[in-house]
């Protein structure tokens, strides 16, 4: 215990200690994650296909399942400089609040104006656009924090971002709308009249709220349908994982430095791609046999893909555009309820993700919102940060593994990915507050609907 007061509140790493290359936990997995299927012949998507649609530097990433380490381009190991290395924080008022043996730490990812980690995936895809020499990229966005993390990122590289909003959030949250607009995006709300899938959408659900699916789905056909654009995903995709690896690889070599070593890793999950980059180098270590971790991912209980999801091959998006992905799901047609946390609002789980929950190597639960912002507002109070609803369902677990601590006695150390602030989620806080928020849990009924539109691939 001597070296317990020499955790400092706040651990930093050097500028030059910084990751040099992205991990491809993809290149340790024995059972790697099912390929992309092309929707139309049910083979597995070749480059060229993905290339109409992605960056070539991306696809190239995205089909890679063999090589562990990536280098990172000085461009933007340089542009990662404004926010980066960020803290990994000992939580030491909460774990006193608690009165729990536990010790708690959360890597913080909300240092920048995006709030939010998006930003490590949004650089990278705008910088291999740009040197592609592509005029802009199209994107969806749920809560807002990755549209707003790509317009900072093609503002700062010259490109055009048009940005397909979710209805729901885009009214819920007009000011994240207008920090896009602010970085030069044009930001339309989905589903929308401006293209094809986007009206047929709306024939079809007349006042639907949107999904993240609806809005990648008008992504895509705004990408393929103009010259010199292509299409960019904040979560999911194997290559979105690789570049968020950068969390964890920071965490593992701050724990490093002070010779901590986690029990338990803790990550909310919408689409996988904060918790993929959160986990990676722990489960590294796992499917090496060189240590072992309960890594646990937590979902809303209104969105339980993983929980109480398939895991079979279905469409990423609503009008069923987009390829074929092997993921733990709800059915591309499963439009979730309006709940607060836009960024896990979405049908289904990175491939890399559900590929090791099938295999056990992480577990998962999931958690009811008003629970959710039960924890946000004690850490709030407590650790003094906002943090956003997102964040929260980790926030949520870490505080019931301590509490469960503080019954055994064991002195577990929680690491948990604090993903982003909570500033543009007031409403949210205020329905919380008043007292108005409910919590809807789908019914197996609403889930058996969703299953039904699965496609049949042997």
């Amino acid at each position: 215990m001597a070296n317990e007061t020499k955790i400092p509140y706040k651990i930093y790493l050097e500028e030059s200690e910084m990751p040099q290359a992205w991990y491809n936990v993809r290149a340790d997995m024995k059972n790697k994650p099912a390929p992309l299927l092309n929707p139309g012949t049910l083979q597995p998507m070749t480059a060229q296909e993905l290339g109409g649609v992605f960056c070539q530097e991306l696809v190239e990433q995205e089909l890679d399942d063999h090589t562990p380490y990536i280098p990172i381009p000085q461009e933007i190991r340089d542009f990662y400089k404004m926010y980066r290395p960020s803290p990994l924080v000992r939580a030491y008022c909460l774990e006193e609040k608690l009165q729990t043996p536990a010790k708690i730490y959360y890597k913080f990812e909300g240092n920048n104006t995006s709030g939010s980690h998006k930003l490590n995936s949004a650089i990278a895809q705008a910088y291999y656009a740009k040197k592609q020499g592509l005029k802009g990229v199209t994107t969806e966005t749920g809560a807002g924090q990755w549209g707003t993390a790509l317009s900072m990122a093609c503002a700062y590289l010259g490109l055009d971002c048009q940005v397909y909003m979710v209805k729901v959030s885009y009214e819920q949250k007009p000011f994240r709308r207008e920090v896009m607009r602010t970085y030069g995006a044009s930001v339309t709300p989905s589903p929308s009249e401006t293209t094809a899938v986007g009206r047929k959408i709306l024939a079809e659900h007349p006042g639907t709220t949107g999904s993240l699916g609806c809005a990648i789905s008008e992504a895509v056909e705004a990408a393929t349908s103009q010259e010199g654009y292509r299409y960019v995903l904040g979560s999911v995709l194997n290559q979105v994982l690789l570049h968020q690896s950068v969390i964890g690889l920071e965490t593992k070599a701050a724990m490093d430095k002070y010779g901590i070593q986690a029990d338990i890793v803790i990550g909310c999950a919408g689409g996988g791609s904060n918790l993929g980059g959160l986990i990676s180098p722990f489960v590294g270590e796992k499917l090496r046999g060189e240590a072992d971790y309960r890594i646990i991912a937590v979902e809303p209980a209104s969105c339980p893909s993983l929980t109480r999801g398939k895991f079979a091959y279905d469409f990423c998006d609503t009008g069923m555009v987009c390829p074929l992905a092997k993921m733990y799901t709800l059915g591309s047609g499963f439009i979730p309820s309006a709940n607060h946390a836009g960024g896990l609002r979405y049908h289904g789980m990175s491939p890399v993700v559900s590929q090791l929950y099938h295999d056990g190597l992480i577990e998962a639960t999931s958690v009811e919102q008003t629970k959710v912002f039960e924890a946000a507002t004690y850490f709030a109070r407590v650790e003094g940060i906002l943090p956003a609803p997102e964040s929260s369902h980790a926030i949520r677990v870490a505080i019931d593994e301590a509490l469960k601590c503080k019954e055994t006695g064991e002195e577990k150390t929680i690491v948990f990915g604090l993903t982003g602030t909570g500033y543009f989620d007031m409403v949210a806080y205020e329905k919380f507050n008043n007292g108005e928020m409910n919590d809807y849990i789908p019914t197996d009924d609403d889930l058996a609907q969703g299953f039904a539109g699965l496609p049949q691939v042997d």
